[in-house]
């Protein structure tokens, strides 16, 4: 069947909008119409039918049309009730005349929207010259390097060549296409134009190239950057990489550079500039990856105690199929090691000839050797991390062999073997700095007494161990085994002990001691004490491992126990799947080191924080994540589908893991029939409460599958996303990369209330229409502490007021200049400054610098239009203003009443107990006053990156200004003024940043 045509250009825009298309006519009354829409053949006019109007009113002239809007950002479709039923991508609106009045139209997809919106813009930024884009495509410079290829192909010079020439040089060009697409556009092309050879024309291989090339998705986004060109220049770029793609520090000579590197022809090389192929080389390039590049290296803190850290760990780690029957095999640690695992298990048993070994005892068949496995171990032990390395040692020796495994152990590992006693006078466990390339043996250790050179040791046999408490002779006594002294002393910072009771743990438990829990009983902890599992793991290690139910060798899911804190959550990494996608992904942050440090709130030692938290966190301001699926890119057929052709109908699922509260998932639309380029438009937005815990999942399906549905899926750290347009690579079922096989998505992090991320770009999003909520602290029931928390109630509301005030400022401009929540300032700056221009191209305002803050003072009289544009900009400036200049004498107060009621933390108890408070109620006092000092303390770092981020927001603001040309730039000494303002502002950030240092 012929395939449908492309949008590769705008004349493909002006020839869809010429035919016409129904569109729905949205009115301020709420009510919508069908009309059908075409553009005059003369390009002077739009019109619509039917009409009650006289058909010469019911039309809109292209020199009358001031902007062109997509989604729904006018207050015709803010106010309409039946706005919420409105696609956004489907929805964009024409203002015309001196008023900006609004036509407000909904189309039936995002791609038609996208012709309008892009086919308009060209035509009202060619008003003056309507008729140049009649020239054709010929004179383009995509068209111009296509020539060339051509030409440098056609030995001969006949400017024709084979079909098997142009096919072999079309993939030469673009390596994802399949041979019998581009042999089938070929046919479509000849048969069009009756034509009976075979042969290829210079205009015919031109035109399948642009129909098969072109993306249309990336084809609209290069016209709207370029403000309506086929092409970017350097400044294009510039403004796209810092106002879209949240990346700072970008000059002309960067952008050039990337010119250089991706753009295709000669040409536009030396000229400066990228075309449409060239500009989706670099969207696909890895500069344009979704992960953050700053986090494939190691970027935390690894100086924490151990206990601090998520610990990438491997269960069964010889296992390479299930446990119920599988081998064993040294390939599954080298597996695990250069996955970055760091706590790999050793289940160790009598072998012949005096030589210990590993087997699967389900399964005494095969078996390696205990020297093998630590030979390799060895080996491959740092190779991608070098930070330390747990061995969970399973002992099930004589004896004698013990003292074999001693013995090779010293022998290979040597020196990096920590066996360092740990110290009593510390309270924690080292940093992995201090640990780097140290092997440490987790298990069972002897009393201290140096003549005693053997003794007997619970088992550490987990598997066994769960069998005997099912069975319904179970007594509660454990088995014994015998240790000898020698491999005792191998165990210095990880001492395996049996969990009791939380109470008696942290009177009792030693730093250096580590529980290990099973699945299930960890579930049943999590569930009945989600604040004490948390607390605990603050300073003791904590081991999960998969429940001795799972014969297959089947995951658990590891969030529901990162969420309590606990750090060695042992995985079946010989199982693939959504579980052990969870795991992979998360352990991608922090250069994969197998190290991931822990949230703040989960660390401090008196915080509060609860895994089983439904609703916000104290203390930690909620995100909103704006996702837009685009497209996807050469998906595969889901390899175990059967009786089916290669045709797939996709869609693509968002999975949002993470605390109960931001859990959540949503679907786009199929797609029918298309593998190669699947056009999705869908845009979706998730509140995350606690972004430091979050991950997600992007999952490409098959909606017309039989035996299997999965085409691919990439899971990435909340943290670790970039902003701006990027491409997903999707993995396997089994994890590995697809080549080529991509999503095309957009991805905005705004705040919700306050705050936001400082390493990315920080966005403002207005909170809906609700009435606004504060932080509430708690009533401890200790006079003393809970007078002195009052005293922080009125310097929260004030901290709360000023951040969400300032918010709500920037999302009225926003509003006003037709933007999404999502827009940057940058991009608000340019649309305003664009308003403020008159007809002879001169700025109608200016920019003023008072006490350091970029006003805009009108030079002459102005339309109401812009009085209202200016008086919600003045709005801005003045929130931002009031809270730079007080933000710090807040803070300050907050900080103060934090450290007052810390002073009394060491003492609550004996308080309590004077006060009567016992059990039950002494707990809850507790945990009151952690919540409180959680709440003053993320309160207060949340209004100081307030500070920063308004900061930032004005320096942005005043070079916006200066580059949009609103400065009376002409005197030498404005430009100082403005230079000497900025360096002020900058002045300003510093002597923050060093006086909290």
């Amino acid at each position: 069947m012929p395939s449908e045509k492309k949008i590769s250009s705008a004349n493909d825009c002006i020839s869809f909008m010429q035919a016409g298309c129904e569109l729905k006519k949205v009115r301020p009354n709420s009510r919508i119409y069908n009309r059908f829409f075409t553009l005059d053949t003369d390009l002077q006019a739009l019109r619509w039918e039917p009409s009650k109007k006289d058909l010469e009113k019911a039309k809109l002239d292209i020199s009358a049309i001031k902007e062109i809007r997509l989604g729904k950002n006018t207050e015709t479709f803010r106010n309409n009730g039946l706005a919420d039923q409105i696609c956004e991508d489907c929805a964009f609106s024409i203002l015309h005349g001196e008023n900006y009045e609004s036509l407000d139209l909904v189309a039936n997809s995002a791609d038609v929207a996208n012709i309008w919106v892009s086919g308009l813009r060209y035509l009202v930024s060619r008003s003056k010259q309507p008729l140049d884009f009649m020239e054709g495509n010929q004179n383009t410079p995509r068209f111009m390097w296509l020539k060339t290829v051509f030409e440098a192909a056609d030995v001969d010079g006949n400017g024709i060549m084979l079909e098997d020439t142009s096919v072999e040089l079309i993939k030469q060009l673009n390596p994802t296409l399949k041979e019998a697409k581009i042999r089938l556009k070929f046919k479509e092309i000849q048969k069009s134009k009756e034509k009976l050879t075979t042969r290829v024309t210079e205009e015919e291989f031109c035109e399948a190239f642009c129909e098969l090339c072109t993306r249309p998705e990336v084809y609209f986004l290069l016209v709207q950057i370029s403000k309506n060109k086929e092409y970017l220049d350097a400044n294009d770029l510039m403004l796209f990489l810092e106002a879209e793609q949240g990346v700072t520090h970008i000059t002309e000579d960067i952008c050039l550079d990337i010119i250089r590197r991706y753009e295709l022809s000669e040409e536009g090389r030396q000229k400066g500039f990228l075309a449409i192929d060239g500009f989706t080389q670099y969207l696909l390039s890895s500069e344009c990856d979704i992960f953050d590049p700053e986090q494939k290296k190691v970027a935390q803190d690894m100086t924490q105690p151990l206990s601090h850290y998520y610990i990438n760990a491997s269960h069964n780690t010889y296992l390479i199929e299930d446990q119920f029957r599988g081998p064993a095999d040294i390939n599954g640690y080298v597996r695990a090691l250069k996955m970055g695992c760091r706590s790999i298990e050793l289940d160790v048993s009598d072998g012949s000839d005096n030589e210990p070994i590993l087997c699967n005892r389900n399964n005494m068949t095969t078996h390696v050797s205990f020297r093998s496995v630590i030979e390799v171990i060895n080996k491959f032990a740092f190779v991608a991390s070098e930070y330390p390395l747990i061995l969970c040692l399973g002992n099930h020796c004589s004896l004698l062999q013990q003292k074999v495994m001693v013995q090779q152990m010293k022998k290979v590992f040597g020196n990096k073997l920590y066996t360092e006693a740990p110290l009593p006078s510390e309270s924690y466990l080292p940093s992995p700095e201090k640990l780097k390339r140290m092997i440490i043996v987790k298990g069972k250790k002897l009393p201290s007494d140096p003549d005693m050179l053997e003794g007997e040791v619970t088992d550490e046999d987990e598997e066994a161990e769960m069998s005997r408490r099912m069975s319904v002779d179970y007594n509660g006594e454990q088995k014994q085994i015998r240790l000898c002294r020698e491999l005792s002393d191998l165990v210095s910072i990880c001492k395996s002990v049996q969990y009791r009771d939380f109470e008696l743990s942290m009177k009792s438990q030693n730093y250096w001691e580590i529980c290990s829990f099973s699945e299930t009983e960890a579930s049943r902890i999590a569930n009945e004490y989600p604040e004490d599992f948390v607390n605990y793991n603050k300073k003791f290690l904590s081991r999960i491992y998969p429940s001795a139910m799972r014969i297959d060798s089947s995951n658990l899911n590891p969030q529901d126990f990162w969420n309590c804190g606990c750090q060695i959550v042992a995985m079946n990494f010989q199982t693939p799947g959504p579980m052990m996608d969870l795991h992979t992904g998360w352990f991608l942050q922090n250069g994969g080191c197998g190290y991931v440090l822990r949230p703040s709130i989960m660390r401090d030692e008196v915080s509060y924080f609860s895994a089983n938290t439904k609703g916000i966190v104290p203390g930690v301001s909620p995100l909103a994540l704006h996702i837009k699926i685009i497209s996807g890119q050469n998906f595969p057929k889901p390899k175990g589908a059967c009786a089916k052709g290669d045709v797939i109908d996709p869609y693509v699922c968002i999975e949002i893991h993470g605390i109960p509260a931001d859990c959540s998932e949503q679907r786009t639309k199929t797609v029918q029939q298309n593998s190669d380029n699947p056009i999705f438009d869908e845009t979706f937005e998730f509140q995350v409460n606690l972004p430091e815990l979050a991950m997600i999942r992007f999952v490409a399906l098959d909606d017309d599958y039989i035996g299997d549905e999965f085409i691919g899926q990439y899971t990435i750290p909340f943290e670790c996303l970039q902003p701006g347009y990027r491409h997903v690579p999707l993995r396997s079922f089994v994890g590995d990369i697809m080549e080529h096989v991509t999503l095309f998505v957009h991805i905005a992090i705004t705040n919700r209330s306050g705050g936001g991320k400082a390493q990315k770009r920080s966005l403002s999003v207005r909170m809906g229409k609700k009435v606004r909520e504060y932080t509430m602290l708690r009533n401890v029931g200790l006079k003393t502490i809970d007078d002195i928390f009052k005293i922080a109630v009125h310097p929260l509301r004030e901290a709360i007021d000023m951040r969400e005030n300032m918010q709500n400022a920037i999302v009225s401009i926003k509003e006003l200049c037709g933007l999404p929540p999502i827009a940057s300032l940058k991009q608000c700056l340019l649309t305003l400054s664009s308003r403020l221009i008159t007809s002879d191209n001169t700025p109608s305002v200016s920019l003023v610098m008072k006490d350091n803050f970029p006003y805009l003072e009108p030079l002459s009289a102005i339309p109401d239009v812009q009085k209202k544009m200016l008086a919600a900009y003045d709005l801005m400036i003045q929130e931002s203003r009031f809270l730079i200049e007080m933000a710090d004498t807040v803070q300050e107060k907050i900080v103060q009443c934090q450290k007052a009621g810390m002073e009394f933390h060491e003492e609550l108890h004996n308080l309590g107990a004077k006060e009567g408070l016992k059990g039950r109620k002494l707990n809850k006092a507790t945990e009151s006053f952690a919540w409180n000092i959680t709440v003053l303390k993320g309160q207060g770092d949340l209004l100081k990156n307030a500070k920063n981020e308004a900061l930032e927001n004005m320096k942005q603001i005043q070079l916006a200004c200066l580059s949009c040309g609103l400065s009376k730039a002409p005197s030498s000494s404005a430009e100082a003024k403005s230079k000497r303002s900025l360096e002020a502002i900058e002045e300003k950030e510093s002597s923050e940043e060093n006086g909290k240092l």
